[in-house]
């Protein structure tokens, strides 16, 4: 069930977008933490390779280090997908031989694709392809483009209902962080969730407590000339 894009921008921001026919894909599947990694654990999933692969990962062992070492002693490796993006360096991935077809995987130096039961190889070619022709766009448009392209030649073989994408960048809490858990568009819908966010949402959340700014913004008046920022810079209106 499944099938997902981690990728890495050159700031170390990390993005995940994942979309499934399985309900709230986005609750146990994905996992990221600040200049340390991404994660998705995939098909018949188990949750704590998320906390175990990001502790790892902050203890300074390699992608291909963390994925072994979780599906080594994991019983149920062969019912297991994942893949796994550090702060540095390629992607690793493991597709157990027991998941479902259509399954598989792709890595790339800075972003990685992978699924299964999916409607064939071109569902991961195709997002993987979309993410690398949209260079110069914002690392969540490109996921929400990607995610589309690998919708469009099939998907999930089973059909759709969950999506979710999230950004997490210098900080402990993602920056951004949506949800589809069941919609009959889930990919169109998280992409009309995404928009949504820009309009109060996203700036917003750059007003608030962090690792440079303890205190964040507390001025209600300073906060709303900040979104107001925001929309000039993005050139359109709230």
């Amino acid at each position: 069930m499944t099938w997902s894009i981690l990728a890495r921008d050159e700031d170390g921001v990390f993005g995940v977008a994942i979309a499934s026919r399985f309900f709230a894909v986005g609750a146990l599947c994905v996992h990221t933490r600040r200049a340390v990694g991404a994660l998705s654990t995939q098909a018949l999933m188990n949750p704590l390779y998320g906390p175990a692969g990001m502790a790892q990962l902050a203890a300074g062992q390699s992608a291909r280090q963390v994925v072994d070492a979780l599906t080594s002693v994991d019983e149920g490796r062969d019912q297991r997908q994942l893949h796994l993006l550090s702060a540095s360096g390629k992607p690793a991935a493991h597709t157990g031989s027991a998941c479902v077809d259509w399954c598989g995987h792709l890595l790339f130096p800075d972003f990685s694709v992978a699924g299964n039961m999916l409607a064939g190889p071109q569902v991961i070619a195709a997002t993987a392809q979309a993410f690398q022709q949209s260079q110069g766009r914002l690392l969540a448009e490109r996921l929400l483009a990607a995610m589309a392209a690998g919708e469009a030649v099939g998907g999930d073989k089973r059909g759709k209902q969950a999506a979710a994408l999230r950004i997490h960048g210098d900080e402990e809490y993602p920056q951004l962080d949506i949800r589809v858990d069941d919609h009959e568009e889930p990919i169109v819908e998280l992409a009309r969730l995404y928009q949504k966010s820009l309009e109060r949402y996203q700036p917003f959340m750059a007003c608030l407590p962090g690792r440079h700014n303890p205190t964040g913004l507390t001025d209600r008046t300073q906060i709303e000339a900040r979104i107001d920022s925001f929309h000039a810079q993005r050139g359109g209106g709230r």
